[in-house]
């Protein structure tokens, strides 16, 4: 019933219809239903529907528990009009189910949305390359530059003659000409897309985001034209601000203000972040919903720690997609998040409805000019909410420019612009920071280069040992020990024999035992004279 978490990836929003489809197909209960003196078996009615479909999505790891009940009678009705149900007369193709006793069943096969064509895998990556240090032209350098004469004595002459004589391998200054911005531009859209990939955890970006249609001129002026709040300047600063708002005192003025907002948001023509970054949004979701998920478990098995690293992930990847907007569109999504966040934190604002409170009146009202597709995938409602939610959550973080990146673009744009010593026979493509990947290898092959790695160093080591002659003998045999008791294997191969041990060590001359002498007396032999004592 839970259904499988599906992961970030291409075409989430429709795998997660197709998915939503079938588990509703399969566990929807069905039986004889009596409406006009008139009996229809496997049928059910509106209410009982969105009964099981509600407790359905409440419970699926994709949606998440905060799923209400009038956005289960969307999907239903959604279910009705692409002919997933139909009524019992087999009408399909409105949106005009209802949560009632009106009886409905299932068609003989459900039309499920195919998977688009995901283009074949090139040979390049799909991110742009970065240009590197070696892609600009050289400047010559003038041969003839005026010197100040010196005056040289034999030392200094011998370090300036090094080169002729061979202690100094020739070498010559490269210089390169000044980065266009062009230049910089490409590099801040090539390493803000890897670094995009590296996060979501994607082997490509292809099904997910269409390079071609990002501006590299809108990465950069996201990053530098912003305000000391962090909000996008434009050059023509029209549509809402707040600046020139004055706050006349009557009754129900800030409804009236609520009001003006929402109409605004409302008729735009394109979500705040616009259809070409719909399926990277959605992808972001999966990291949310992991969150949600680690959430609801945390009370019953504490899970700190990977909640927190799928919050980071979440944050970060928004940090790095809010980059790709128009100035515009991202500017507008940086007021209104503001506004929502103001809103929801303020608790002696007046009620802007009678009915449901602030939080959940800002999620129902702006999350479709957040997030929406231009193929109508059905399921932009309950996808929309999710991520307003975990935005309006993390306001002061997720439209913030990404730290990492920023130092990590401005290193690299430092290295292009330093002058590099190139050496006779050296390639100085190997002294640019290239982006380097690890290959994955088999199992196999990773033992096979533990033994020849780890293994060849040892052997190494008990070479050292024997061939050392500084080494006393008794030192040497107690290492010697000490490295049999450690790698057994290894010194067992070095010394097959008890003879091949033997002749390490060189034969020591048996020392002789000297002869008993008598010792040397220092004054001369006298003979014994009896004492006499005197008795009593």
């Amino acid at each position: 019933m839970d259904g499988s978490m599906i992961g970030p990836g291409p075409y989430r929003a429709t795998k997660l219809w197709n998915e939503t489809i079938r588990l509703f197909r399969e566990g929807m209960p069905v039986k004889r239903h009596w409406a006009h003196f008139r009996s229809y078996d496997r049928s059910f009615t509106g209410a009982e529907g969105v009964d099981f479909l509600h407790q359905l999505l409440r419970q699926n790891q994709n949606f998440g528990p905060e799923v209400t009940r009038y956005q289960t009678l969307q999907l239903l009705r959604k279910f009705l009009k692409n002919h997933v149900i139909e009524d019992v007369k087999g009408r399909f193709g409105k949106e005009d189910l209802e949560d009632n006793g009106r009886l409905y069943r299932f068609p003989p096969q459900s039309p499920l949305k195919p998977l688009p064509v995901r283009p074949p895998v090139r040979d390049h990556r799909s991110v742009p390359r970065i240009p590197r240090w070696d892609d600009f032209e050289e400047i010559p350098v003038p041969e003839n530059i005026p010197m100040k004469p010196i005056a040289l004595n034999s030392e200094s002459w011998n370090k300036r003659h090094s080169i002729a004589i061979g202690e100094v391998p020739e070498c010559r200054l490269i210089r390169r000409r000044e980065i266009s911005p062009t230049h910089v531009e490409q590099i801040w859209k090539s390493m803000t897309l890897t670094q995009l990939q590296n996060v979501l955890g994607l082997q490509s970006l292809d099904g997910v985001l269409d390079a071609k249609l990002l501006s590299p001129k809108h990465i950069v002026h996201n990053v530098f034209s912003v305000n000391k709040q962090g909000i996008v300047v434009l050059k023509n600063k029209a549509g809402p601000n707040g600046n020139d708002i004055r706050q006349p005192m009557y009754p129900g003025f800030e409804r009236d203000v609520f009001k003006t907002v929402s109409e605004h948001f409302q008729r735009l023509k394109e979500p705040l972040l616009t259809f070409h970054l719909y399926e990277i949004f959605v992808s972001i979701l999966a990291h949310i919903m992991q969150c949600v998920v680690l959430e609801c478990v945390y009370d019953a098995c504490p899970s700190l720690a990977g909640l927190l690293q799928e919050q980071q992930v979440a944050v970060e990847a928004l940090q790095v997609c809010c980059l790709l907007l128009p100035p515009a569109n991202r500017r507008k999504l940086q007021l209104l998040m503001r506004l929502m966040a103001k809103v929801c934190a303020n608790p002696t604002l007046p009620p802007l409805n009678n009915t449901i409170g602030a939080r959940t009146l800002m999620v129902q009202t702006f999350s479709r000019c957040i997030l929406g597709s231009a193929d109508e995938v059905d399921l932009d409602e309950l996808l929309s909410t999710k991520l307003l939610t975990f935005m309006i959550d993390n306001h002061d973080s997720v439209l913030q420019v990404p730290s990492n990146l920023k130092r990590s673009v401005e290193e690299h744009l430092s290295h292009l612009r330093r002058a590099q010593i190139k050496y006779g026979g050296a390639d100085t493509s190997m002294m640019s920071p290239a982006q380097s990947f690890c290959r994955q290898i088999s199992r196999e092959q990773f033992e096979q280069q533990r033994v020849s790695g780890s293994q060849g160093a040892i052997v190494e080591l008990l070479e050292n040992i024997i061939q050392d002659k500084n080494m006393s003998i008794k030192d040497k045999k107690k290492k010697l020990k000490q490295f049999q008791r450690s790698h057994p294997d290894i010194y067992r191969r070095r010394f097959p024999t008890a003879e091949s041990e033997a002749s390490v060590f060189p034969d020591r001359l048996q020392k002789v035992k000297p002869q008993l002498m008598f010792l040397t007396l220092k004054k001369p032999f006298q003979p014994f004279q009896r004492s006499w004592s005197f008795r009593a």
